[in-house]
């Protein structure tokens, strides 16, 4: 069974980096377009991932917005949820005003 180790761990790689590089904007691929990173890592199956993983796209510091840091919290510009965004809070306040003073009426 461990004989298949070595080969089960390429293809975990490779799948890894297909589908990392098909769900990388255009904007964020480095170097060469992103369909022939695609082929470089179906075709070249140790080392296309790996220079796909390495070299490939463009990687934010830890810190950054896209990292584990946490920093990135506060500049993000898409909401997650609607509940993380102050506008819809709003409205949800002023729809709960409006049905408030109807009930009063």
């Amino acid at each position: 069974m461990l004989r298949y180790l070595p080969f089960l761990l390429i293809l975990a790689l490779t799948i890894y980096a297909f589908i990392d590089c098909l769900n990388t904007p255009e904007e964020e691929v480095k170097s060469l377009p992103k369909g022939v990173w695609v082929l470089i890592i179906l075709l070249f199956s140790i080392v296309g991932p790996v220079v796909w993983l390495l070299a490939g796209k463009k990687r934010t510091a830890a810190g950054g917005a896209g990292g584990f840091g946490g920093g990135g919290r506060a500049r993000r510009t898409q909401w997650v949820a609607p509940d993380d965004n102050p506008e819809f809070l709003r409205s949800l306040r002023k729809d709960e005003d409006d049905e408030k003073d109807k009930g009063k009426e």
